[in-house]
């Protein structure tokens, strides 16, 4: 079993910056891919960035050259840096972990408002 709790959402204005993190318990004979997935009001909940056992990172297209997903072992906390933020990034922000990397996603985290007002 994994805990994960995430931090760091908030409101921002367009182009503004933001980073999420994810502090990861339990297990620590396991190894997981960690992602980020977004959900907004009356949308399916999608993918943002994966990162996986070996710090390889993929994104969204949506994404792309704005977030970038990291990682530290040393404290088991994963992070999600936010920039050119723009208002359909709007959305709650899960961080979930997948132990075959298969983005079946095992464990979730709580979740983060995060806002971008225009």
């Amino acid at each position: 079993q994994l805990h994960l709790v995430e931090s760091g959402g908030g409101s921002v204005q367009t182009g503004g910056s933001l980073r999420l993190s994810c502090a990861i318990s339990g297990y620590a004979h396991i190894t997981y891919c960690v992602g980020w997935l977004r959900q907004a009001p009356g949308k399916e909940r999608e993918g943002v960035a994966v990162i996986d056992r070996g710090g390889t990172p993929t994104y969204a297209d949506s994404v792309k050259g704005r977030f970038t997903i990291s990682q530290d072992n040393a404290k088991n906390t994963s992070y999600l840096q936010m920039n050119s933020l723009k208002p359909e990034d709007t959305a709650i922000y899960y961080c979930a972990a997948d132990v075959g990397c298969t983005s079946t996603w095992n464990w979730w985290g709580q979740g983060t408002q995060v806002t971008v007002s225009s």
